[in-house]
């Protein structure tokens, strides 16, 4: 059995209280060897490694270049190789090369260990959360989905992500900073949102003809030639916000990994639901009701709520041939790009001119990566929207879009099949989220369609289509209580059945065997002569009794099974494994 079989049976527990008795990794054990005796099985420490991890990085780098120079001087033994220690290598005193580096690397592998070790010694490394590996799916399931005390905000159980979409360098960031994080960054957010009109609607308003001559009237001549006037009419507007969204996903990821998500999918949830809100803003409604971000705040305030559809419903049917144009130069050349892989193909180049320097920084550079999630999936959403607003309203869009859904099934199938790599499972956690903005297009397509009929002579019909936005809310409401439960929960009859089947097929199955070194930090496992290192150590995970120094049973009310005595007002001695990885 693999190892990602067995992913269903681990726990990330946050929010440790602290104990002035017991470390953070006694603590854990001891908790859960009183509130989950007959399912615990271990866990794995979480430690602020993130000056470690950019050691390991730099030494990585310079390795490289040591690789490099190499290379050089075997293929030229006549001449050492030099370089310059300042920056970037374009400063500083003239050295041998090769015996820079090798000295460099050499120090650095010293300051790893010492690192190492004081990450080992360090309380204030040891962050106050875990990963709880459980004998059971069962076990592992009553604890992720109930809570532990009665305190709500301590002892915070979640279900952990697999090893390989587990996001190392958030783990570090205490618990009790995330909601202001997340604060800071939806303030952040708004005000990226609405301000990014500003440069758009300045660009497109140059991208027309009238507002090019207006800037530059010695133009005026070419610009009235037949085939440069369609050009720029057919053209250059959707050309010109395709360049200002290009920087757009970059931004907003960093944005998501400084809210503090733990996990690389989370991070690509919170980063598409950011795209597809921008792209809803600012090139849907952005695109409709033109002017700057404070002329569409005007719009918005000064405007009563029943005129709002009625502003909307006479917009959308004159931006018919713009949206056209964004589908075919955003969608279908971005499709056609996506099956040639210009863009990958591009960088490459540029990677292999300017930094590869050695046969494995080519493979990195061919390296084709993982679907990205984070900007396609709000693009194809946006094509989604587009055509259910239109279906009704200009339906001559609706065969451009039908297009690009074709070719986008043919592509993104093909690619993800015989070119992407798997990053990681996340077992469908997208799909509540790609539901919920769906029914957002149905309701923004039925009030575009409501403000439609509401100038023609259809005004009188209008009030009876308020059923249809009243009624997608409830389907919405009813999926939502009915079904996301099984994006969410794991049901504890499948978490029986399918421990039922392991212990039938594999009665003698060592679960420590695949859970050992499962969670521990990559950054470990890089460090030279690691072996000699207690932290991946197997020793360690013998039995070890260590005598508990609790005093109190605030956390702990029921004692445990291990203990040798009930009557003792303190808990007394417990076996504890010292697994603070």
């Amino acid at each position: 059995m693999k190892y990602e079989q067995r992913t269903s049976s681990e726990v990330l527990v946050r929010n440790v209280p602290p104990d002035p008795d017991e470390s953070i990794g006694e603590l854990v054990e001891h908790f859960f060897l009183v509130n989950h005796p007959d399912h615990y099985l271990t866990h794995q420490i979480v430690y602020d490694a993130n000056k470690l991890a950019k050691m390991v990085q730099k030494k990585k780098n310079m390795r490289n270049w040591l690789d490099y120079y190499q290379l050089r001087f075997e293929r030229n033994s006549s001449t050492r190789p030099t370089c310059k220690t300042g920056f970037l290598g374009l400063c500083g005193s003239k050295v041998d090369a090769i015996e820079y580096y090798s000295s460099e690397i050499e120090k650095l592998s010293k300051d790893e260990v010492e690192e190492l070790n004081r990450i080992k010694k360090d309380a204030k490394s040891v962050m106050p959360a875990a990963f709880v590996s459980f004998r059971t799916r069962w076990g592992a399931a009553v604890c992720a989905q109930t809570q532990q005390t009665r305190n709500p905000t301590l002892w915070l159980t979640y279900w952990s992500p697999e090893p390989r979409d587990v996001y190392w360098q958030n783990l570090a960031i205490p618990f009790v900073h995330l909601n202001v994080r997340r604060l800071i960054i939806a303030v952040a957010f708004f005000f990226l949102t609405f301000f990014f009109m500003i440069p758009i609607a300045f660009v497109q308003s140059l991208a027309n003809i009238e507002g090019i001559e207006k800037a530059v009237p010695s133009l005026k001549p070419f610009i009235e030639l037949k085939f440069i006037k369609s050009l720029i009419e057919g053209l250059l507007s959707g050309i010109a916000l395709k360049i200002f969204l290009i920087l757009l996903p970059t931004i907003l990821m960093l944005m998501s990994k400084f809210e503090g998500h733990i996990s690389l999918s989370s991070l690509e949830r919170r980063a598409a639901s950011k795209y597809y809100m921008f792209l809803l803003v600012n090139v849907f409604l952005g695109s409709i009701i033109a002017g700057t971000a404070f002329q569409q705040l005007s719009t918005f305030i000064h405007q009563s709520v029943n005129e709002f559809p009625k502003t909307i419903g006479l917009a959308i049917p004159q931006k018919a041939t713009f949206f056209i144009t964004y589908v075919m130069v955003d969608g279908w050349t971005g499709v056609a790009g996506e099956i040639l892989r210009l863009k990958p193909l591009i960088i490459y180049h540029l990677k292999n001119f300017f930094f590869v320097k050695t046969e494995k920084d080519r493979e990195e550079a061919m390296d084709p990566g993982s679907f990205e999630f984070s900007s396609s999936e709000p693009q194809i959403q946006l094509y989604f929207l587009l055509g259910l607003v239109y279906a009704v309203v200009t339906p001559f869009l609706l065969p451009y879009i039908i297009v690009f859904f074709c070719l986008a099934y043919l592509v993104f199938r093909h690619q993800i099949i015989n070119v992407y790599n798997q990053e990681y499972e996340s077992a469908a956690a997208f799909w509540p989220n790609v539901h919920g903005r769906i029914i957002t297009a149905m309701i923004i397509s039925q009030v575009v369609l409501l403000g439609l009929l509401s100038t023609k002579l259809a005004a009188n019909s209008t009030p009876f289509l308020i059923a249809l936005p009243v009624l997608t809310i409830w389907f919405h409401r009813f999926c939502k209580n009915r079904y996301e439960s099984a994006f969410r929960r794991y049901p504890l009859q499948e978490a029986m059945m399918k421990d039922t089947v392991e212990r039938t097929r594999e009665p003698n199955l060592d679960l420590k065997e695949y859970l050992l070194n499962a969670y521990i930090n990559p950054v470990f496992k890089e460090v030279d002569d690691l072996v000699d290192n207690s932290v991946l150590d197997e020793e360690e995970f013998e039995t070890v009794l260590v005598p508990t120094k609790r005093s109190s049973r605030i956390n702990t009310p029921v004692p445990s099974k291990h203990t040798s005595d009930f009557s003792s007002t303190s808990l007394p001695d417990v076996t504890v494994h010292d697994r603070q990885l």
